[in-house]
């Protein structure tokens, strides 16, 4: 392909709104933390290996066959429960990658490498933790 010589009409994707197909077996709540598994697919968040944080589910969900049913999500900074104990994120955190425990609770801890990265914290409150889904960013700071 050669160099523009006039205006182009380049395509755009709406920031953040993105959607994949959906794992085997999963039932998808709207607002879930969603987490790409290796294949390739949505999965809801869990404590497994392999996988990292990729938005938040703009809509429920369910699959029985991995690669057929597409999930609406989306990229962005949300907010999820806190884990406990000594996998608590605090505002010292803010700026670090948190891990997955569920699909609606992050931790400050891979609790010896059996949690997939979430996203960065971005801030803690008595609510719960802030955290930016962004897949690429996430495997970018990882490496």
């Amino acid at each position: 392909m050669t160099a523009l010589n006039e205006n182009r009409s380049t395509k755009q994707m709406a920031a953040g709104d993105r959607s994949g197909m959906l794992g085997a077996n999963q039932a998808i709540f709207a607002g879930a933390l969603l987490m790409r598994n290796a294949s390739g697919h949505l999965i809801k968040g869990a404590t497994a290996t392999g996988s990292f944080g990729a938005g938040r589910a703009e809509a429920s969900g369910v699959s029985t066959t991995a690669g057929v049913t597409p999930q609406p999500f989306r990229e962005g900074v949300f907010q999820y429960a806190n884990s406990a104990a000594g996998d608590l994120i605090a505002t010292a955190d803010i700026g670090t990658i948190c891990y997955i425990v569920d699909d609606q609770t992050v931790a400050k801890t891979s609790a010896t490498n059996t949690r997939s990265p979430a996203g960065t914290v971005v801030d803690v409150d008595a609510n719960g933790v802030w955290v930016r889904l962004d897949e690429a960013l996430t495997r970018a700071q990882l490496s």
